[in-house]
C-alpha cells in the first residue's frame, strides 16, 4: 500500500510538471490544454505504475534517493522558472523581474566565444529580433543555472553522504534495470565503460545541440514567437539532459567502484593469516 501511495504521489508531481507551462503562461489555448493534459495523465500514469510495481522496467536509480529527487526538481525549478520569465513578458511582477534579471545575467555571464549559449544563439535565423534574441539567451541562461546548482548538489551527496552506500543496500537490477549484469563482459568493466561514455556525451552534447539545430531546422527564435511552450521544453532538454547524462555516468562509475571493493574484501577474507585474525 505504501508502494503505491508513494507511486501515485510521484506520479501527481510528475503531472503537475508537464502542466506547469501551460496553468503559467497566458493565452494557452483550449486545445493545447487538453493536449498537455493527456500528456500529462500518461506521463503520471507511467510514473505512478512504474514506482508502484516491485518489478522496473525503465526508471534507474528508483530505490536510490535522492538520485531521482535531484533530477525531477531539476527539471521543475527549470520549467518553473522558465515559464515565469515567458510570463513576465506579458504580465510584469516582482517576482518575474527578478527571475527576468537573474536570466539576463547568466546569459550575459556564459555568453562568451564558443560557450554553448553563444553557438545556439548563432544558429538562430536573422529575422530574430534582439528582444527575442535576449530573451532567449536570459531563458539559455536560467537552464544552465539550475543545472549547475542541481550538479553541485549532487556532487556534495557523492561525497558527504558517501552515496549510494548511505541508502544501504544497493541492488543494481532495481536500480539499473537497462543494464543486464549477466551478460557481456566483466560487470564492473562494462560499468566503468558505460559510465565513461555517459559522462563524454553529457560533455558533448550542448555543443551538439547547435549543429543538429542546423541540419534539421529547429530553431528556438520562431518556437518563442509561435508557442512559449516549445521554447520551454527545448530549453529545458538542452540544459536537462547533459545533467542526467552527467549524473548516471558519476553514478555508474561508483557502483562499479563499489562491486569491486566488495570483491576485494571476499577475496582477502580466506586470506587472514590466523596470527592477525581477531580473537573470538
Amino acid at each position: 500500500m505504501m508502494r503505491l501511495a508513494n507511486g501515485a504521489l510521484r506520479g501527481l508531481l510528475t503531472g503537475v510538471l508537464v502542466a506547469t507551462p501551460s496553468l503559467l503562461l497566458p493565452g494557452v489555448s483550449a486545445d493545447t490544454a487538453q493536449v498537455v493534459s493527456l500528456v500529462g495523465l500518461a506521463m503520471a500514469l507511467l510514473v505512478t505504475v512504474e514506482y508502484a510495481s516491485s518489478y522496473p522496467s525503465l526508471i534507474e536509480f528508483r530505490d536510490a534517493p535522492p538520485f531521482n529527487r535531484i533530477r525531477f526538481l531539476c527539471l521543475f525549478a527549470t520549467v518553473f522558472l522558465l515559464s515565469i520569465l515567458l510570463r513576465g513578458e506579458a504580465e510584469a511582477s516582482g517576482f518575474a523581474l527578478f527571475v527576468t534579471a537573474v536570466g539576463h545575467l547568466a546569459g550575459v555571464v556564459l555568453d562568451v566565444p564558443f560557450s554553448p549559449i553563444r553557438l545556439l544563439l548563432l544558429t538562430q535565423p536573422e529575422t530574430t529580433t534582439a528582444a527575442d534574441m535576449m530573451t532567449l539567451r536570459a531563458a539559455l541562461g536560467l537552464s544552465f543555472f539550475a543545472a549547475f546548482f542541481s550538479f553541485v548538489i549532487f556532487y556534495l551527496i557523492l561525497k558527504l553522504a558517501d552515496w549510494p552506500r548511505s541508502v544501504g543496500a544497493f541492488n543494481v537490477w532495481t536500480n539499473l534495470p537497462t543494464f543486464d549484469p549477466t551478460t557481456g563482459s566483466d560487470v564492473v568493466t562494462r560499468l566503468r565503460r558505460d559510465g565513461r561514455f555517459n559522462l563524454v556525451l553529457g560533455a558533448l552534447l550542448p555543443f551538439l545541440v547547435p549543429a543538429v539545430t542546423l541540419a534539421s531546422g529547429t530553431v528556438f527564435g520562431p518556437a518563442l514567437e509561435s508557442d512559449g511552450q516549445s521554447l520551454i521544453w527545448m530549453v529545458a532538454a538542452w540544459a536537462f539532459l547533459p545533467l542526467s547524462l552527467f549524473m548516471r555516468g558519476i553514478a555508474m562509475l561508483r557502483v562499479a567502484d563499489m562491486i569491486e571493493e566488495m570483491r576485494r574484501r571476499s577475496t582477502a577474507a580466506p586470506h587472514i593469516s590466523p596470527a592477525v585474525a581477531p580473537a573470538e
